[in-house]
């Protein structure tokens, strides 16, 4: 090779058997000087480069073979490689607590990975909660963390017994393990001194103490790139085993879990929840599966080259898949703290795709805002790419949500007489927590499914052109509505405010648009009606009701549309209430019906489902109930479908009136008397109802069989 020839990294890789991550390490470490980049950002290695690698590969052997332990040198826990470790982090966390908390006695880490930043909150004297689903950190929590009382002199006397010995006999670890992930020597070593663990007559912080040990040491002489999704093809680590004594500290009320977070959240509480989840598709179960093998020691067979254990489905995290913003955002909802710090970066796209973001920061944003008030921090973070990919401008970002005591719910885009938005509130906490299917009967704007927690939502409505819209909203992306809005709005000259403004029209907001928009709207409207459109017939309907009195849905007796204008445009407003909405479609699993409600009430089955029904109030005056729209027959059918549900066993929640504008709902009162009664403090002054009478009072209830 010419000194103007060069090596790529995968070259260099395969003759010196040394991985990528351990050439960036090097790198940045200051060990091994940098190799220029071509234009497409690869390394690339000359001869001097070459020269250099040798060098210290050699002087890393060497280091090996010279290897003196010091007596008596404590562990910290610090002392580890881990994928995500927030070590560097921990002043940026500092900073952004000190400064914009107060009152924080007790701190959640639910995604805790090494526990340093449990362990930073716990050396400002917090009381700490600390989870994760791998049984090797939650072992090493008990170490740091644990409230029993440890025999130091006893854990120095086993420790020292233990990296004096001397193994020869194989055994599990050194069968399945040894010269791949460690030498065959410490491969047997760790295989003995597991095994031996299990027979001391100790506590289970202590206990957990020497497993701690174990697997920090294990970490230090692994030949691996810090993790065990593979072993590096040559042995590169022939430093022999060594176990420290792990640094402990007396603690008293520290809450240790191994738990899924989602769950892990319902039951507890916490002044501060800090929240560090999986960002990418790497599962921290396979990259750790080596010492999750070795704590819980069930021996089992492992398979493939990274002889991994054939059953991880313990360890996998909905966090790594598609699914993360549907669990993150199921997650945030059900935090119970004054603040949530959600530490994140923002990769988004960036790299190749095992290691680009599951969860946007717009998703994390969204998710929290509908807690409290969100404050966005964020610094610079080196990234460390092999030359494949160049990532610019990447940071580290903390999310500080500040948990308002009123929950936000996502509202409709479209406005129904009744709809139950201002009443959620009131209504959600009475639904029960574990929701297998929720059956929305009388859904109308979907209000009330659109915000509750269910495996499953089924939206069902008889109004056909509210379905489909709903599937259209579902099944389009969110840019491609917003420009079929545009183009409607353009091509039948309604006002745009959001692009405009009222001045542009020679209107305040106060007046409104209704004289600008009424003769282009008319004509939207009668085009619809006649079904003389070029459109999807849905995004005609929405831009209607966007442009319509009050967002309002209503067709007279031959199925026309028939709202008159109304004052306001497509603005920011409505556009981000369309948003919103869509983006709760997109992560909850809903389907869609439009069935008369006897005909949908009689095919629900399964005791673990849920049906909530709000139908036109018999005694009330509303839109959807004008001209007959609902009859005692249909009140009686209604209450006698519920009853039958009753009997199946299923749980239902009624929305319904006993009283309006000095009238009376007999029938509800005198069936309501065998079921719970809920009392709802509303009224609809400020709705659709032609309120004359204010006096007569309203009684809004909620009536439920359990």
């Amino acid at each position: 090779m010419s000194k103007f020839e060069y090596k790529t990294t995968k070259q260099i890789e395969e003759e010196y058997g040394v991985t990528r991550q351990t050439l960036h390490n090097w790198i940045s470490e200051g060990i091994l000087k940098s190799p220029r980049k071509d234009f497409r950002n690869w390394f690339c290695w000359t001869i001097e480069d070459e020269l250099n690698l040798k060098k210290v590969i050699e002087k890393k052997e060497e280091n090996n073979n010279k290897f003196i332990p010091k007596e008596n040198e404590e562990l910290l826990i610090s002392n580890r490689r881990y994928l995500g470790s927030k070590q560097k982090l921990i002043d940026f966390i500092n900073e952004v607590v000190e400064n914009n908390t107060s009152g924080i006695s007790t701190v959640a880490d639910i995604f805790a990975g090494t526990g340093v930043v449990a362990d930073y909150f716990r050396s400002k004297g917090k009381k700490i909660i600390v989870n994760d689903i791998l049984k090797s950190n939650v072992v090493a929590y008990k170490a740091w963390f644990g409230n029993e009382t440890v025999d130091l002199d006893k854990i120095r006397k086993i420790i020292k017994e233990l990296n004096s010995v001397k193994v020869e006999e194989d055994n599990y670890v050194s069968v399945n393990f040894g010269n791949k992930y460690f030498s065959m020597e410490n491969a047997r070593k760790i295989g003995y001194i597991r095994e031996k663990i299990d027979s001391y007559n100790i506590n289970d912080r202590e206990r957990a103490v020497l497993l701690t040990s174990l697997v920090y040491a294990m970490d230090k002489v692994a030949n691996t790139v810090g993790h065990y999704d593979a072993y590096r093809k040559k042995m590169d680590s022939y430093q022999p085993i060594y176990l420290k004594i792990p640094k402990l500290e007396e603690n008293k009320e520290n809450l240790i879990y191994c738990e899924d977070a989602n769950e892990l959240v319902k039951k507890i509480s916490a002044d501060l929840v800090y929240i560090d989840t999986p960002y990418n598709s790497r599962q921290y179960g396979d990259a750790y599966h080596l010492l999750e093998n070795i704590v819980n020691w069930e021996k089992p067979s492992v398979v493939g080259v990274a002889k991994k254990m054939a059953d991880r489905s313990k360890t996998k995290s909905v966090y790594s898949t598609k699914k993360a913003p549907e669990a993150f955002d199921d997650l945030i909802q059900n935090i119970k703290a004054k603040y949530i710090l959600v530490s994140y970066n923002n990769m988004a796209q960036k790299g190749v795709g095992r290691s680009n973001a599951k969860i946007s920061n717009d998703e994390i944003i969204y998710s929290l805002e509908k807690r409290g008030e969100v404050t966005k921090f964020e610094i610079p973070f080196k990234v460390f790419t092999t030359g494949k990919t160049n990532i610019e401008d990447h940071k580290e970002i903390l999310y500080l949500c500040t948990i308002k005591k009123n929950q936000k719910y996502v509202k409709s885009p479209i406005n129904y007489s009744g709809g139950k938005y201002k009443l959620l509130k009131q209504i959600l906490p009475h639904f029960p927590e574990n929701i297998s299917t929720f059956y929305d009967v009388f859904a109308g704007g979907a209000n009330v499914a659109i915000n509750v927690k269910a495996d499953n939502i089924v939206i069902n409505d008889i109004e056909k052109h509210v379905i489909e819209l709903f599937k259209y909203i579902s099944r389009t992306s969110i840019d491609k509505i917003l420009e079929g809005i545009n183009d409607v709005i353009s091509e039948y000259k309604l006002s745009n405010t959001q692009k405009y403004g009222y001045e542009y029209y020679g209107v305040d907001s106060a007046v409104g648009l209704k004289s600008i928009n009424e003769k282009s709207f008319l004509k939207l409207r009668d085009d619809f009606n006649n079904g003389e459109i070029d459109k999807d017939a849905n995004l005609i309907f929405y831009v209607l009701l966007i442009y319509a009195f009050n967002n309002q849905v209503r067709f007279n007796n031959s199925g026309k549309f028939n709202i008159p204008p109304g004052k306001r445009d497509f603005n920011e407003k409505m556009e981000n209430k369309l948003k919103s909405f869509k983006r709760e479609l997109d992560r909850k699993n809903i389907s869609f019906e439009s069935k008369d409600f006897r005909e949908f009430l009689n095919r629900i089955s399964g005791k673990d489902s849920f049906v909530y029904l709000d139908p036109p109030y018999l005694i009330s005056k509303a839109t959807y109930n004008e001209n007959g729209g609902w009859t005692e027959e249909d009140e009686i059918d209604l209450l006698k479908g519920l009853d039958i549900l009753n009997e199946k066993g299923i749980k239902f929640a009624l929305s319904n009136v006993l009283s309006h504008k000095g009238k009376e709902n007999r029938i509800i009162k005198e069936w309501a008397s065998k079921y719970n009664l809920h009392y709802l403090d509303f009224n609809y002054n400020n709705s659709n109802y032609q309120t004359k009478a204010r006096h007569h009072k309203t009684e809004e209830v909620l009536i439920t069989n359990y």
